[in-house]
C-alpha cells in the first residue's frame, strides 16, 4: 500500500487526510489502521511521532462515518484515554482536523478545568470522548457518564500512564465498558504491568509495532557542551541569545526546575516560558499557544509535558539537564528536524551526568561532539570561581592565629582550659568532622552560594 486511498477508509475522511497535505501513510497507519477496520483489537508498540494518533483516530472515525447515529445522552461512542491534558488537547486538534467533512462531536475531559462545560457536554451525549483517566472517572462516579455503549476504547502512550499512577483507575473504567467492543492500546515500550493490562482486557489483539527510535535522524547537528551546574542557566542564555535559534525547547528534569531556568531567561531579556504538570491548565493552554504562534520563542519542560508540544518548525533542542533514561535523549531531540527540516540539539552536560552521557553515547552508537570553548573532560572539570576565592591561598597575608581564650580566661595557644589544669586541645577541641574541608566550612560536593533550604546534590535540587 502506496497511499491512504488504499486504506480502505470511507470519502469524508480521505478527503480531510488529502485536505491537511497527506498522502502516503506511515509505518505504523499501514500496519494497523487495515487491522483496526476488521474490528480487532490491537496492541501497538510505537514511539511518539510516528504517526499512531491517525493510525487509532482514522478507522474510529471510519466506523462513525458507516454507522451514522447520534450518541444518546450520558454516553459515548468512543473513548480514548490520554496521560496528559496536552496529549488529550492534541489528539481532540487531530479528530477535529480528520472529520472536518463529518458531523462528529468531540468532547475533551480533563481535570484544572471547570466541570460544568464537560458535564454540560457529557449530559447531551458524544460520539468520541479525549480524557485524561482521573476526570474521566469523576463524572462517571458522580452519574454524569456511563460507558454501556460504547464500542471502541483505546488507550494511548500506556507506559506514561503506568509512569504517572493511572493504572488503577483505568482498571476501573475499562470494568465498566461491554464485553463486546473494540480496545486498542499503544504504548513507546511494553512493560509487565502493562502487558498485564492489555491481557485482562483485550482478546487476541493483533500487535503491531515500529522499530524503536535508538538513532537520531542525521538532519540533526548534535554537540554536548561540558559545564559546571553552577555555569548552566549562564550557558544556556548564551546559546539561546545567539542567531538562529528561532524556536528552542530546552529540557529540566524537575518541574521547579523548568520554573526556575524559565525565569533565568526571562530576566536575560529572552522570551521564554514553563510547562509542566503543576500549571493550571489555562497556564498550559496559553503557553502552548503563544508558543505556537511566535510570541514566545523558548519553551523550557518536562518530559511528560513536553509530549503535548507538537509543532514542525523547533530549530533547537537543549538538554538542561541529561535525561535519566537514554532513550528519552532520543524522543527530546526527535522534536526539532521534523518536516524534512534541520535541527540542531545541544546537551549541557556536568561531572555528575558523565555516566549518562555515556550510556547516551552507547545508545546512538556514535560520540557527541564536545562544542564550545568551555569544554573539558568529565574527569578534568574545572574550579569554580567560588572555590577559588575560598582558597585560603589565594586571600593574601594570613592573619594571625587568634588567642585561645578557655573558660578561665586564659590566653595564649598554650594556655590551660581555665581553672580545670587540662591544655587547651585537650577536650574543648572540635573534634574532625571526617568530611573533607572545601575552604567554605561545608561538606564536600555542597557548592558555596547554595541558598539557604535547598537540600542534597545533584541536578534535580539546582535547576
Amino acid at each position: 500500500m502506496t497511499n491512504f486511498s488504499d486504506l480502505g477508509l470511507a470519502e469524508p475522511i480521505l478527503r480531510a487526510v488529502t485536505d491537511e497535505g497527506y498522502t502516503t501513510p506511515t509505518p505504523i497507519q499501514t500496519k494497523a489502521i487495515p487491522v483496526s477496520l476488521t474490528g480487532k483489537d490491537i496492541l501497538g508498540i510505537a514511539q511518539t511521532g510516528t504517526g499512531k494518533t491517525a493510525a487509532f483516530v482514522l478507522p474510529m472515525l471510519d466506523r462513525i462515518a458507516r454507522q451514522g447515529g447520534k450518541a444518546a445522552p450520558k454516553t459515548c461512542g468512543a473513548l480514548i484515554m490520554a496521560p496528559t491534558r496536552e496529549l488529550v488537547s492534541q489528539i481532540a486538534d487531530n479528530i477535529r482536523n480528520y472529520s472536518k467533512f463529518m458531523r462528529v462531536s468531540v468532547t475533551v475531559i480533563v481535570g484544572g478545568v471547570k466541570p460544568r462545560p464537560q458535564i454540560n457536554r457529557l449530559m447531551a451525549g458524544t460520539d468520541i470522548i479525549v480524557a485524561t483517566p482521573g476526570r474521566l472517572l469523576d463524572h462517571m462516579n458522580n452519574g454524569i457518564l456511563r460507558l454501556d455503549q460504547t464500542h471502541t476504547v483505546v488507550l494511548d502512550e500506556a507506559d506514561h500512564m503506568l509512569d504517572l499512577g493511572f493504572i488503577p483507575d483505568i482498571r476501573r473504567i475499562m470494568k465498566k465498558l461491554p464485553k463486546k467492543r473494540q480496545t486498542s492500546l499503544f504504548s513507546a515500550t511494553m512493560p509487565t504491568a502493562i502487558r498485564s493490562l492489555a491481557n485482562d482486557f483485550q482478546t487476541n489483539p493483533v500487535e503491531v509495532s515500529v522499530a524503536a527510535a535508538s538513532r537520531p535522524i542525521e538532519r540533526i547537528n548534535q554537540s554536548v557542551q561540558h559545564t559546571p551546574h553552577a555555569a548552566k542557566r549562564d550557558v544556556l542564555t548564551q546559546i539561546l541569545s545567539k542567531e538562529g535559534v528561532e524556536r528552542a525547547i530546552v529540557f529540566t528534569r524537575t518541574k521547579r526546575g523548568a520554573d526556575r531556568v524559565s525565569m533565568h531567561l526571562q530576566k536575560a531579556g529572552l522570551s521564554a516560558a514553563a510547562i509542566h504538570g503543576n500549571k493550571s491548565q489555562s497556564q498550559r493552554v496559553r503557553a502552548l499557544a503563544d508558543f505556537k504562534a511566535g510570541q514566545t520563542n523558548i519553551m523550557v519542560a518536562t518530559d511528560i509535558a513536553a509530549r503535548g508540544i507538537d509543532i514542525d518548525d523547533v530549530s533547537h533542542v537543549v538538554n538542561f539537564e541529561l535525561p535519566e533514561v537514554a532513550e528519552a535523549y532520543v524522543h527530546r531531540i526527535g522534536r526539532t528536524a521534523r518536516a524534512g527540516r534541520e535541527g540542531i540539539a545541544i546537551s549541557l552536560c556536568d561531572p555528575s551526568e558523565a555516566k549518562l552521557l555515556r550510556e547516551i553515547e552507547k545508545l546512538i552508537g556514535s560520540k557527541l561532539a564536545r562544542d564550545g570553548v568551555e569544554a573539558y573532560s568529565p574527569g578534568d572539570a574545572p574550579v569554580p570561581d567560588t572555590a577559588i576565592k575560598a582558597d585560603p591561598g589565594v586571600r593574601g597575608p594570613k592573619r594571625k592565629p587568634r588567642a585561645y581564650r578557655g573558660k578561665g580566661g586564659g590566653a595564649g595557644p598554650n594556655s590551660g582550659n581555665g581553672n580545670t589544669g587540662k591544655p587547651a586541645n585537650a577536650k574543648n577541641r572540635r573534634r574532625p568532622s571526617g568530611k573533607p574541608n572545601t575552604g567554605f566550612g561545608r561538606p564536600a560536593g555542597q557548592a558555596a552560594g547554595h541558598r539557604k533550604g535547598n537540600r542534597g546534590g545533584g541536578a534535580a535540587a539546582h535547576a
